[in-house]
């Protein structure tokens, strides 16, 4: 036998070996994630209601508008937190009140891109 028929890397059976079972994981792979079902889609229960029945945490917003301005105030449970004014010629800002003592902060958009939870957890 000569050198170069010896030292052949695999060999055919054992490549073919590879190959079957290779083939085997990757079907089975797809029969799996192809008979994984997608959830049911159920409705979403209605949000929690108020004594006067409107929802919990939909904000009240006030809109006036002015010659030269429109002016959207946006209110919870009647606190006032944040102020839209959109002049007629030019950007929208906001007023927002950070700390809930009515000091107000322009901001020249909502997104700032370092978000702090702001959750109110009790009021006393």
């Amino acid at each position: 036998m000569s050198a170069s028929a010896r030292m052949t890397p695999l060999n055919s059976n054992g490549n073919r070996a590879m190959r079957i079972a290779t083939f085997s994981f990757l079907l089975s792979a797809s029969f799996l994630a192809y008979a994984e079902q997608p959830p049911k889609n159920e409705p979403l229960p209605p949000p929690p209601m108020t004594a006067d029945g409107s929802a919990v945490d939909e904000p009240e917003v006030t809109i006036t508008k002015k010659s030269e301005m429109t002016v959207e105030e946006y209110r919870t449970n009647g606190k006032l937190y944040m102020i839209k004014v959109t002049p007629k010629y030019g950007k929208p800002y906001y007023l927002v009140d950070d700390q809930g003592d009515g000091k107000f902060a322009r901001q020249e958009s909502l997104d700032s891109g370092f978000r702090v939870p702001r959750w109110i957890i009790h009021n006393f």
